[in-house]
């Protein structure tokens, strides 16, 4: 894997480009992992290895992190309830969520990458990498409730300007709020 420079998708409008390249390209179950890491902020590690069982029905979800080994209890809301519901629709709660076509296991982080750069290179974009997904997730968290505590307790981050450099705000859009900015 090429290390690269992996940005969110900041527009409405990139995300749904996305959604469409995943189905287009890829697989229903494709699309539903990059609508999961969208509206979860978990990592892909984290992600790959549910079970349908984990998150159908369910309004959380506690899971051990991969990386850090620290345990992580994240909400689902209404919407990506929905989502889950539609996509699990038949299957059954020991089920992989995100079941490999080789063999009984889940894809591997690496697939889950594959499939995320291959619908990317079909929309002529380069920045495109797994943790897309979680970059996506709290930029536009951030965006909307300006509260980058919040969101550093979410990604377990140790300080907020390791959290605001992850999710792509710049000195640019920092000085930007501050342009008419009076007292």
């Amino acid at each position: 894997m090429d290390e690269k420079n992996v940005q969110p998708l900041r527009t409405i409008d990139e995300i749904n480009d996305m959604k469409w390249a995943l189905r287009r390209f890829g697989t229903e179950r494709d699309r539903f992992l990059f609508v999961f890491g969208i509206n979860t902020g978990l990592r892909v590690s984290d992600i790959v290895p549910l079970k349908v069982g984990d998150v159908r029905g369910k309004q959380h979800v506690i899971t051990r992190e991969k990386k850090t080994g620290k345990v992580k209890r994240f909400y689902l809301n209404k919407a990506l309830q929905d989502e889950i519901n539609e996509y699990t629709y038949g299957m059954d709660d020991a089920e992989y969520l995100f079941p490999s076509r080789k063999g009984s296991a889940h894809i591997s982080t690496t697939q889950a990458y594959r499939v995320l750069t291959k619908a990317a290179d079909m929309l002529g974009r380069d920045d495109v990498g797994t943790h897309t997904m979680r970059k996506t997730f709290g930029y536009h968290h951030y965006k909307r409730n300006k509260d980058v505590a919040t969101l550093q307790t979410l990604f377990n981050h140790s300080a907020p300007s390791i959290t605001l450099k992850y999710i792509g705000i710049t000195d640019d859009e920092v000085q930007a709020t501050l342009e008419d900015f009076s007292l």
